[in-house]
């Protein structure tokens, strides 16, 4: 579905006249062309930042989701979806990397440390309350608050759960895939995830070696992206059965609710897992509602950043979901990581089947990149998001006058 992604972003950064000089960064993760479009409605939402004093904005930043969010004029290119709302996202997420920064804590912790009555003040209840209500909310984070320095502990000594993508990709040769899957069982994951949707008898190839290489014991995942209607997605799953197969990820267009609610009824006990094109916190509750998936597969840079994503971590804790984050992209692995962690501590108090995607690579480019080891994350000890970038690299790869773009992309 995604042949020929040019890995890119449209990169904001808040900054402040405070005496501290700390720096806000955020992104909205795209695959190349139209990042332009993102970036102008990035810049579209300065009027709402711009000159306003910082200890405003930094102590309500529901209030600010919902200005952003609500602009009546800017809400009508959506509501609350695509380009605008990847927008919000960038600044809402530079927002919390900024007041994460100021608080001299990693983000999952500065979360984790709210209050119960502070996290449900993030969240924009319009259009969950057939779902959640607040009182719902309150109930979930009150019911996790009494282990939450036990689990940080724990989270501390022992990191989190990891799953790679690196060995599965379309068009990898087949001695390439396996050597990459005994590899990844070798640096202790304990799942790995396979694409497919491209040819059929390729796949089941390429999934029966896998499945060798990895034995019975190690998850294998696979990921449609999107590639069949419900009939096929069922007939490919169907023939996918004898592998034992963890979950299918994105079978079928990521707006189809009741589609993904038939295919999973169809090929129970494979988990179905969606989320990392879903729009916002009402698909996400219909899909829960509709009992269309078996995994919540939050994106941190395509719904409303931070406070959205709350949102969502708390209606999986009601529907009793696991949350496995998508991370594929530049830098969203170690933006997902504080996504994770933070349940873990505050809201859904569990790791079982629970899993943050890791891609192995462009981890380089930041400041902070994730540390993954032993297949877990190591949880972020710096303040802020984790979301910057070496200012060498945005300098090197800024479009269209960076070295790398006026030399053909020969500039590292």
């Amino acid at each position: 579905m995604n042949p020929d992604p040019d890995y890119s972003a449209a990169y904001v950064v808040i900054h402040t006249d405070a005496p501290d000089a700390h720096e806000g960064h955020g992104f909205a993760f795209t695959i190349g062309r139209g990042n332009d479009i993102q970036a102008a409605a990035i810049r579209a939402l300065e009027p709402f930042l711009i000159g306003r004093p910082v200890e405003a904005i930094l102590g309500d930043l529901g209030g600010i989701w919902r200005e952003l969010v609500h602009d009546s004029q800017l809400r009508w290119l959506g509501p609350e979806k695509g380009v605008v709302h990847m927008a919000v996202s960038a600044v809402v997420n530079a927002l919390w990397d900024l007041k994460a920064k100021r608080a001299g804590l990693p983000l999952w912790r500065l979360l984790a440390e709210m209050t119960p009555e502070q996290l449900v003040d993030l969240v924009d209840f319009r259009y969950l309350t057939d779902a959640l209500t607040p009182g719902e909310a309150l109930e979930i984070l009150r019911r996790a608050e009494p282990g939450r320095a036990e689990r940080t502990k724990h989270l501390l000594s022992h990191g989190y759960p990891a799953y790679t993508t690196s060995a599965g990709w379309l068009g990898y040769s087949d001695e390439k895939l396996t050597r990459l899957a005994s590899e990844a069982v070798g640096d202790g994951f304990t799942l790995i995830k396979l694409k497919v949707g491209a040819d059929l008898d390729d796949d089941l190839r390429r999934l029966r070696l896998a499945r060798e290489v990895v034995g019975p014991d190690v998850r294998i995942a696979l990921d449609a992206n999107q590639r069949w209607d419900v009939g096929p997605a069922i007939e490919w799953m169907s023939a996918f059965l004898p592998y034992d197969p963890w979950w299918i990820e994105e079978p079928t267009s990521p707006d189809d609710i009741l589609g993904h609610a038939a295919i999973r009824a169809a090929v129970a006990p494979v988990k179905v897992a969606t989320g990392e094109h879903v729009q916002n916190r009402i698909v996400f509750k219909q899909l829960l509602q509709a009992g269309a998936i078996d995994v919540m597969q939050i994106d941190a840079a395509r719904v409303g950043g931070v406070n959205e994503n709350v949102a969502n971590l708390l209606l999986a804790a009601k529907f009793g979901v696991p949350v496995c984050p998508h991370a594929g992209g530049v830098g969203l692995c170690e933006l997902v990581q504080h996504l994770s962690m933070f349940d873990y501590v505050a809201v859904s108090g569990t790791m079982d089947d629970r899993v943050i995607e890791y891609v192995d690579h462009l981890h380089e480019h930041f400041v902070h990149p994730v540390d993954v080891h032993n297949g877990r994350y190591a949880a972020p000890q710096e303040p802020g998001f984790s979301a910057e970038i070496h200012a060498g690299t945005r300098t090197r790869h800024a479009y269209p006058d960076g070295p790398v773009w006026m030399s053909g992309g020969d500039a590292g």
